[in-house]
């Protein structure tokens, strides 16, 4: 409660800017039919802080900890207008052979830690505690490769800020100051044709990506190839870099033959991420598209809003509220205490023109 005089409390946030642990689950639901299922996960989101603690106090040393995040779609049913600004299901790209899979899930679960186990036993409690409430959409486990690695051999993630550029990238401020402290997220399950990208050389595989591969030096703008993935997906507004975050893992099954990097990117605004889409699945100019996609399939696509921390613990059971209170932006916004580096599997680097 505030009195005259005073402002709102800045948001609590939730843990988007980690450092890179070697375990994380990806866990994406779909919400059932009837307002019994909708009402049911709505109160579950107050509970999501009190399970991470409980699982997590089991080794405090394990860092664990869970994002949660929310689809266009569910929103609606969980909590009415307003709305924030740019939630909105995810947009397929279709072009040439190239597709930008949209695929369902109102809910995501973005489950880090160091232990494998607690990232699984978290996942278990969650979907003990949805029950019946929702149906599972997509559940991938990822894993650490080797020095911050893809499955393609290249150091995924360089770019990503760190500390305060970090946490000023994701997080939402006076231009939707009603979610103030929120995020979005796109996130991707690519499935890579290993074989293929290992019958290339190192020096056409390094063209595509941008980047060396045993050393992680950017390439030249002057041998670079226009359509590498870096060039590609590196966003400039007025001059600058538009950063995002990215918690990029690789997954796998060897007995399948399946090899892939679960891309989840985190911003302040969706359209950063969406402009790396169009350059990468279109390309930059049309037809100049990203050669690793001759490699790598998109089999998943959504975005949701992450709300602040703040807002999930205020949830209860009654009526869908008549939306956050608008809190006075922080300036800056407070570095959490466990945000001490910044890593990813991301899907590589970014650079090209910014959207007109």
């Amino acid at each position: 409660m505030t009195t005259a005089g005073t402002t709102s409390p800045p948001p609590v946030l939730q843990a988007v800017v980690r450092p890179l642990t070697p375990a994380a689950i990806f866990l994406v639901v779909t919400i059932n039919a009837g307002d019994g299922a909708a009402a049911k996960a709505r109160s579950f989101c107050a509970d999501v802080a009190p399970l991470v603690r409980a699982v997590g106090f089991r080794d405090i040393d394990g860092d664990l900890s869970c994002v949660m995040g929310i689809g266009s779609e569910a929103w609606d049913r969980l909590f009415g207008e307003p709305r924030p600004a740019e939630l909105h299901p995810f947009r397929e790209i279709v072009a040439g052979g190239r597709h930008a899979a949209s695929t369902p899930g109102d809910l995501i679960f973005h489950i880090r830690s160091k232990r494998m186990d607690l990232c699984f036993e978290l996942a278990t409690q969650i979907m003990a505690s949805l029950g019946d409430a929702v149906s599972p959409a997509d559940e991938v486990h990822g894993f650490q490769y080797f020095d911050e690695r893809d499955l393609l051999g290249f150091v995924d993630g360089t770019e990503n800020p760190t500390e305060q550029e970090a946490l000023a990238s994701v997080h939402i401020g006076a231009e939707d100051a009603g979610f103030a402290g929120g995020s979005y997220v796109i996130v991707q399950k690519y499935v890579h044709d290993l074989p293929g990208w290992n019958a290339l050389s190192t020096e056409t595989q390094e063209r595509i990506i941008g980047r060396t591969k045993l050393a992680d030096i950017e390439l030249d703008d002057a041998v670079k190839p226009s359509f590498a993935h870096n060039a590609l997906t590196t966003i400039e507004e007025n001059g600058q870099e538009v950063k995002i975050v990215r918690a990029n893992m690789p997954f796998g099954s060897v007995s399948q033959g399946e090899f892939g990097t679960y891309f989840i990117g985190y911003a302040k605004s969706p359209r950063t991420i969406e402009q790396m889409l169009d350059n990468m699945f279109i390309g930059d100019p049309p037809g100049n598209y990203d050669r690793l996609l001759d490699f790598s399939r998109a089999v998943t696509g959504a975005l949701f809003f992450v709300p602040a921390a703040s807002f999930l613990d205020s949830v209860g059971e009654a009526a869908p509220p008549a939306g956050p209170a608008a809190p006075a932006p922080p300036d800056p916004i407070p570095t959490p205490a466990t945000a001490k580096r910044d890593g990813s599997l991301g899907i590589g680097s970014l650079k090209t023109k910014a959207p007109s």
